[in-house]
């Protein structure tokens, strides 16, 4: 399918979930009110008395300075376009660049991080139990997005060869993000935004714990009640 084929829809969801690491820290340099065409300045200058503020702030010329956002919760929606890596590439992203992603409900966010997160557990071989914590992030989102529903070569499990191509391309060419029905959830969409000023900032909601069992995330357990689900 060409690009120019694929459909867009508005997308207006009242909240949007997206589940991250619990051990990542707000980066006070997005969380504060100077001006983002500043932070290139700032961060030079903060950064000969702390070598580390590189590697906190990430690659900030990933992100125009127009397309920024700061203010407080501002990491949750800049860390992911300034934190990427070819080592952790993405449905729609060799990791080159960032994408915010978020499901419609809070399950489709548990499922996807699940499989991801087993995967991970799967190639560092890591002993059986309750692992790391993470925090469920709420927004919202309104924005036209292309629909990849009917894309096969998108949604497909385990391969992210073409997905990622077409992710490229339409990103290349304007796009807003991609909308598509969760490969890992049983019901749910997903999104992926291509540029963190299309979204308002979210909040932090509950943390949750997941356990893996050797071979899958098989459990997961909310820290705020206590509950646990099985996956």
């Amino acid at each position: 399918m060409k690009i120019d084929d694929i459909p867009t829809r508005q997308i207006t969801w009242a909240r949007t979930f997206r589940l991250i690491r619990s051990i990542y820290p707000p980066i006070d340099l997005f969380e504060d009110i100077a001006d983002p065409a500043d932070w290139e300045a700032l961060a030079s200058a903060e950064a000969k008395s702390n070598p580390r503020v590189v590697d906190q702030i990430g690659n900030l010329a990933l992100v125009p300075p127009e397309r920024r956002v700061n203010g407080v919760g501002a990491s949750y929606l800049m860390a992911p376009f300034t934190h990427v890596s070819k080592d952790r590439p993405g449905r729609f992203t060799d990791g080159s660049y960032g994408v915010y992603s978020a499901g419609d409900r809070e399950e489709v966010a548990l499922y996807e991080v699940a499989y991801h997160h087993g995967r991970f557990m799967a190639a560092t071989d890591e002993a059986p139990g309750w692992t790391s914590q993470f925090r469920m992030l709420v927004g919202g989102l309104d924005q036209l997005l292309h629909d990849l529903s009917e894309v096969e070569e998108a949604l497909r499990p385990h391969d992210w060869t073409h997905s990622q191509k077409i992710g490229a391309k339409l990103r290349a060419a304007g796009s807003n993000g991609v909308t598509y029905p969760s490969v890992r959830s049983p019901v749910g969409r997903c999104v992926g935004v291509f540029w963190p000023d299309l979204l308002p900032i979210p909040h932090q909601a509950d943390h949750f714990d997941l356990h893996w069992n050797g071979a899958d995330v098989d459990k997961v357990r909310n820290c705020n009640s206590g509950q646990i689900f099985a996956l």
